[in-house]
């Protein structure tokens, strides 16, 4: 396991690539969402796309660097 207790931030954004940050998570999405109506025109198909994409958001804004920060807090005071 990586040693995180010299790490200087615990936002996970400041360790991500400029493809990973959370407005290229953000415009992915809507892209995806978009792309799924324009290419089937079903809203079912959409709901669905769309709703996958909503729990994967939720995951990788939300939770993810919720996580990340308490785990680095956690090897800082060890």
């Amino acid at each position: 396991m990586t040693d995180l207790s010299n790490i200087e931030s615990s936002n996970i954004w400041d360790h991500k690539p400029w493809w990973c940050q959370p407005w290229s998570i953000l415009l992915t999405g809507i892209v995806l969402s978009s792309g799924s109506w324009f290419i089937v025109h079903i809203v079912w198909i959409t709901a669905i796309v769309s709703s996958l994409i909503v729990v994967w958001w939720v995951y990788f804004l939300i939770l993810y660097p919720r996580m990340f920060k308490e785990y680095v807090e956690s090897q800082k005071t060890m």
